[in-house]
């Protein structure tokens, strides 16, 4: 029988709607049957392609026995992280600063008034490593709430008040200057790892907003180191197996230091950043490996991840079922996409070959040459002798035809096994970095149908996930808002989309949009005395604390992406509260950025952009459909001045603030280089735009 989850429009939620635990979503219901039932809250955290959250909810939640004990014992509340941010980022902090660690499945007990009191994160069913069994657990809380209740309350307030003395280490209002990504470039030169490419050891994540910093301080400053440790980072990435060989599109991380295993999941948000970071690896150094990377990790979003209604799902799941041996799948008759599986869930069995499975494809000449491509050897470079597919050569060593036939064929074959799970859910956040992604891409490469699966997407955002009042959903599942309120992170993240879009293509009610959006910023996310910006709205729901954090994690930070975006609108517009507002967040920048760089890579690429102005582009047309208005408009995109914003239009155009009083010359279309409105003499010649761009 489904339990209350079976209303919930979440893919994780309702992958436990069948769980014998009587889960609840998160509600003030639950606190109040909590207090009648005089019983703590377990809460469950978690997202639907975390591979250990499958897990646990195999072991655990779907055990009879176990959950008879929770049911009698407990009210148990199950969390999307990915819904909740706000939820997951307030006790995330409590289980860090209790344990020193994190991690999902992330288990909290709570008061009825919501107070946490003991932590952890994944509970094996029976005692592991040192670890207790998740029974242990469960009855150690529950005697000591029964038999040590005093104690417990005193525990759990003693946290909620260290949590709220719990202060930022904020810079103030005074912008960063030249020192701070100067000194975060040498720390960041101690913390690379020299022989492979990123940042610390394992597990590797791509340091996507530490690159764009390094991207932007070369195109600043012409620091080469800063461009050699973005390059060999991105070339590592792209040759090793985090990246997808076959179907484009990177994994979540590395679980070693060399990129060669991952953890198999696929994010859009890593995708979308990434797909930015090599499009802009190529503009600034013309790399193919770039260009080619930027294009495949495109298409895999478009192909992969884009759902009915134009939108673009979470996640792939690491985890799909076992394929079914040869002999046995020719026995069955053979398969579809998602047929011949075992049942068994397996982490990277969509992904990972033995050479003997290469043979069966390719045949035995093509087999061995794709082994020695490929780097899959007879031991395997994961699990029980499969291989992970790298690219450990130099392109080139054979021919380009043969390998694009051997990826063909594969891609096909692996097309016949049963797929990764996919969570349809549509986060605002993540669509609008990946609009800014495909819209940047799409107009670099001439592919107008990137920037097309853009403007859809950012079309979705507009029509289901903003109401009259411009304030956003989080969250969104087959043409079906959610109902949790969007958070800092989506406001910025889709301002940003919104901003890129507006830039490529000459549609100003993208950047109308955007103001809307960063207005709510200003009023509902910042405060007013210090500047510093706050994850959640004055206005949204209270929690135990009210989340607050500047330092990137998987995506940039909504302080650090908020503060990018509010430059960004107000060198579009001449706003000075935008910009002031900006220059505020900035602040801890100062702080953050000697100390912390690798954590704070997304604040300093807007320091970067707001060191070097940023500068403002105008180019103006007697068409927008003129090709050498259009050769105009690409070479200013292809600029690399760190943070520059570009308008196109008609000298009578009145969509962008940047284009009044910027008429042509001689006839002829022109462009206007400016900073801060001040504009250097127009030119009619692309590559005086260029040399402009590039200085």
């Amino acid at each position: 029988m489904a339990n209350r989850l079976a209303h919930e429009t979440s893919p994780y939620l309702l992958q436990h709607a069948e769980n014998p635990v009587d889960w609840w979503p998160w509600s003030d219901e639950a606190f109040e049957e909590a207090r009648e039932r005089g019983v703590p809250v377990l809460l469950s955290v978690g997202y639907s392609s975390c591979h250990w959250c499958h897990v646990m909810a195999h072991e655990s939640f779907e055990d009879d026995t176990t959950a008879a004990y929770l049911n009698e014992n407990f009210v148990n509340v199950k969390v999307d992280r990915e819904e909740r941010p706000d939820v997951d980022a307030v006790y995330m902090e409590a289980v860090q600063a209790a344990t020193g660690q994190g991690g999902w499945p992330m288990t909290v007990f709570l008061t009825p008034e919501a107070e946490p009191f003991y932590f952890g994160t994944y509970f094996p069913p029976a005692p592991r490593h040192g670890m207790p069994s998740f029974q242990q657990v469960l009855e150690g809380v529950h005697h000591a709430w029964t038999d040590r209740r005093d104690e417990v309350d005193e525990v759990a307030g003693k946290i909620v008040r260290d949590l709220a003395q719990r202060e930022i280490a904020y810079g103030g209002t005074q912008a960063p200057g030249e020192q701070e990504p100067a000194q975060a470039l040498l720390g960041l030169t101690r913390e690379y790892d020299q022989q492979r490419g990123g940042f610390g050891g394992a597990p590797k994540f791509p340091p996507s907003m530490v690159i764009e910093f390094l991207l932007r301080h070369h195109a600043r400053t012409g620091a080469e180191g800063a461009l050699q440790m973005a390059q060999d980072t991105c070339e590592r990435m792209a040759r090793g197996g985090i990246y997808d060989q076959l179907g484009g599109g990177f994994a979540r991380y590395s679980v070693d230091r060399d990129w060669v295993v991952p953890h198999f999941e696929k994010m859009l948000y890593d995708n979308a950043l990434l797909c930015r970071v090599y499009a802009h690896l190529w503009r600034s150094t013309g790399s193919e490996l770039a260009r080619r990377v930027a294009l495949e990790t495109a298409d895999f979003m478009v192909r992969e991840l884009r759902t009915a209604e134009g939108g673009f799902a979470s996640a792939l799941d690491a985890d799909s079922e076992e394929e079914v041996p040869r002999e046995a799948r020719l026995h069955k008759g053979g398969g579809g996409r998602r047929e011949g599986g075992t049942g068994k869930h397996v982490e990277g069995a969509y992904y990972v070959w033995t050479p003997e499975q290469l043979a069966d494809v390719l045949g035995p000449e093509d087999a061995e040459l794709a082994t020695r491509y490929f780097g899959v050897t007879e031991e395997g470079t994961f699990e029980e002798g499969a291989s992970v597919l790298q690219l450990p050569q130099q392109d080139g060593f054979v021919d380009a035809e043969k390998v694009e036939s051997i990826k063909r064929r594969l891609r096909e074959a692996r097309e016949t096994r049963p797929a990764p799970g996919r969570d349809d859910k549509i986060v605002a956040a993540w669509n609008g970095l990946a609009v800014a992604a495909l819209a940047e891409t799409g107009a670099y490469f001439d592919r107008p149908d990137l920037v097309d699966a853009a403007v859809t997407a950012a079309d979705l955002l507009v029509r289901l996930h903003l109401d009259d009042r411009a304030r956003l959903t989080r969250t969104s599942k087959d043409g079906h808002a959610g109902a949790n309120s969007g958070v800092l992170e989506d406001y910025a993240d889709v301002a940003e989309g919104f901003l890129a879009l507006a830039s490529v293509t000459g549609e100003g009610v993208w950047l109308e949009f955007a103001g809307l959006l960063l207005d709510h910023v200003l009023t509902r996310f910042t405060d007013p005395e210090s500047g510093a910006l706050y994850d959640t709205a004055a206005d949204a729901e209270q929690l135990i604390r009210r989340p607050q954090d500047p330092t990137d994690n998987a995506a940039p930070s909504g302080w650090t992406a908020a503060a990018g975006a509010l430059l960004g609108y107000a060198a579009q517009t001449g706003s000075e509260p935008h910009r002031t507002a900006a220059e505020r967040a900035l602040g801890v920048v100062k702080a953050l950025g000697p100390r912390v760089p690798r954590f704070i890579g997304w604040g300093l690429a807007a320091a970067e952009a707001l060191l070097d102005g940023p500068r403002e582009v105008a180019v103006v047309g007697p068409a927008l459909d003129d090709p050498a208005t259009r050769t105009l408009h690409r070479t200013a995109l292809l600029g690399t001045a760190p943070g520059a914003v570009v308008v196109y239009g008609t000298p009578d155009s009145d969509e962008f603030p940047l284009l009044a009083e910027r008429p042509l010359v001689g006839g002829e279309p022109a462009a206007y280089v400016c900073r801060n409105f001040t504009c250097d003499a127009p030119t009619t010649d692309p590559e005086r735009l260029r040399s402009a761009l590039t200085s």
